[in-house]
């Protein structure tokens, strides 16, 4: 990628909150990705710790949704975010240095897929800057049947939303004042083959709908990365905690 193309996409970054890259990925480095995926779940989720595997029926390993820090059990996860493409990517919307904090892993199982509730990946980070960005990347065909992501253009120079806690499994707080006229509004959303990029900013807000399909699967891989002036945010982190303890009682 040159040096042009990267300030396009930072540009566009900075004024949507999000960028789109069709074929980041070709056909190759999608199936090798599959490949650890299958080996993964073949050889190391049995031995991860419970929450850090999600399924939408317990009882039904073919219903898992997500997995947690899959770079540090396996070392392809591992050099995917760190010293790649992807990491160079996350360096020029950010404008620094950054850090790879997570490799994880989505689905939305047939029938099943429960919505992504609107958040903002901020509100779940408690750091301060808000320096980082998730980068999300189709395993395969998503579309509004089998639900693709969405996001609010330009939400991300607005502020944190008020959240509050959810019934979804991995997403455990959501907006509580979302579905304005303006939000549905500056929805965007965006269909994704295989290999397909979206990047966003962690104060961006996304959503997902549900799989309503009767067989299509949408599977897919998300990067974390910080910026490497990113502090922890123990105030927030406080207010955060607080708030989870008292929607629990």
């Amino acid at each position: 990628m040159n040096a042009e193309l990267y300030e396009q996409i930072k540009k566009d970054f900075e004024r949507d909150g999000y960028v789109f890259i069709p074929a980041f990925f070709n056909a190759d480095q999608v199936t090798a990705v599959k490949w650890e995926l299958e080996r993964y779940i073949t050889e190391v989720v049995p031995h991860m710790p419970a929450n850090h595997v999600m399924y939408e029926d317990k009882a039904n390993p073919a219903t898992l949704k997500q997995m947690q820090d899959l770079q540090t059990h396996s070392a392809f996860f591992n050099n995917l975010m760190c010293g790649s493409e992807l990491e160079k990517l996350a360096e020029a919307v950010l404008g620094e240095k950054v850090i790879g904090k997570n490799v994880e892993y989505f689905n939305k199982p047939p029938r099943i897929g429960k919505s992504t509730p609107p958040h903002q990946d901020a509100y779940y980070f408690n750091i301060k800057p808000t320096q980082a960005v998730t980068m999300w990347m189709a395993l395969e065909d998503a579309d509004e049947q089998n639900g693709c992501v969405g996001y609010l253009s330009g939400s991300h120079k607005k502020g944190m939303r008020p959240h509050g806690r959810t019934s979804t499994i991995g997403f455990s707080q959501s907006i509580t004042d979302y579905g304005t006229p303006e939000d549905l509004a500056s929805l965007r959303k965006f269909p994704a083959k295989p290999g397909d990029l979206l990047i966003h900013h962690a104060m961006t807000v996304h959503v997902a709908g549900p799989n309503i399909t009767e067989s299509k699967s949408r599977k897919a891989l998300g990067l974390i990365y910080f910026g490497e002036s990113v502090q922890p945010d123990l105030e927030a982190k406080e207010a955060y905690m607080k708030s989870l303890n008292a929607q629990s009682v």
